[in-house]
């Protein structure tokens, strides 16, 4: 089987190759802007195509690497950029649309493309939603809004291909100790050293009605596999157990946390982001607050699929990844910045490090 993975170097792309590598099962064409460490596992087993998939110039790389394929899996997102990445729009409009376009001149009989929870219309709090709930989004998040985008350019991909399986799979929050170094880099200030994290003098901010769920990436990598191998078509959400109170959060994270309403937090993230002291855009904790939780029966029923990683877990080695500086060998989930000058350089004063999230 040839499957064709676009953003195949970040944190579920990673997973996915890992996973695969021991049994090689699929001929596997990795996709991506900036190409890994080609002799580093599980980069070392791939056919890599170094493409921009939001530039216009690479369209006709993009539908080489598609033609006959089996299935393409669309993961390439940008979730959080830098000031100096591509724009968030044009990666995720522009290039999400080129891949489908290339999948559907190609004829390509399976599309499974990485959506989120995100999409989902905010429910009552403690509720969990099914997969035909509606896909509304959070209006103050630019991530939210970018997945119901997603989701109705599938719809309309869907009309025009009767003859693909779309499928889609909406995980919450995807962690691994190897994206310590990719969310350290989304989450904390320069001014700030990882291995502060979790320590008892640093409590961590977290409004009382905080709700969490999270899935480790080797969890979304096998519902990726599953999808593919079964040719399951339709939507399917993806979420560990157990979901975590703001308490419990702080606890798994290793930090006291401070109690501190949402409607402090969010202002001084605005200032604070607009100062470039630190990198967490108020839509994003619109998102965390409002993020619909959801049930995965459907995926547990339908694909087989079973979590092997709990919550709480995943959050531990996570932090203990963000505290270790953890990373691996590609561009995106690279090493954060370790001695005290290099972070020192990279603090963006007076202008934000991230492109906005409004």
């Amino acid at each position: 089987m040839k499957v064709v993975v676009t953003g195949a170097t970040g944190n579920v792309g990673t997973a996915l190759l890992r996973l695969l590598r021991p049994a090689r099962e699929w001929t596997v064409t990795g996709v991506a802007r900036r190409l890994p460490d080609r002799v580093r596992e599980p980069y070392d087993w791939v056919d890599w195509i170094s493409a921009d998939v939001g530039d216009p110039a690479e369209r006709d790389r993009l539908a080489g690497a598609v033609d006959g394929a089996d299935a393409v899996v669309h993961l390439a997102w940008a979730i959080h950029p830098s000031r100096d990445d591509p724009p968030m729009g044009r990666t995720n409009v522009a290039g999400t649309r080129a891949v489908l376009r290339a999948a559907g001149e190609a004829g390509v009989p399976h599309l499974v493309v990485a959506s989120s929870v995100a999409a989902y219309t905010p429910p009552p709090r403690w509720s969990r939603v099914t997969e035909d709930w509606p896909c509304g989004g959070v209006p103050a998040s630019a991530y939210s809004r970018g997945k119901v985008w997603l989701e109705r350019e599938l719809d309309a991909f869907a009309a025009r291909h009767p003859t693909t399986a779309v499928t889609r799979l909406r995980p919450c929050a995807i962690l691994q100790r190897d994206a310590a170094g990719q969310f350290t880099r989304w989450l904390l200030s320069n001014l700030l050293p990882g291995a502060a994290v979790g320590r008892p003098w640093l409590p961590l901010p977290l409004w009382p009605r905080l709700r969490a769920q999270a899935v480790h990436a080797e969890d979304v990598a096998a519902a990726v596999r599953a999808a593919v191998d079964q040719r399951a078509a339709g939507s399917f959400n993806l979420a560990a157990e157990p979901v975590l109170d703001a308490r419990e959060l702080a606890a798994e994270l290793g930090g006291p946390q401070l109690p501190v309403p949402l409607a402090v937090t969010s202002p001084l993230a605005w200032l604070t982001w607009r100062a470039g002291v630190q990198p967490v855009h108020p839509g994003w904790l619109a998102l965390a607050d409002k993020a619909a939780l959801v049930d995965t029966a459907r995926a547990r029923d339908l694909l087989g699929w079973e979590p092997r990683h709990d919550t709480r877990s995943t959050i531990a080695s996570f932090a203990a990844g963000i505290r270790d500086g953890a990373g691996h060998g590609s561009a995106p989930l690279a090493q954060p910045p370790s001695g005290v000058t290099e972070r020192l350089r990279a603090v963006p004063w007076c202008r934000p490090s991230h492109q906005s999230q409004a």
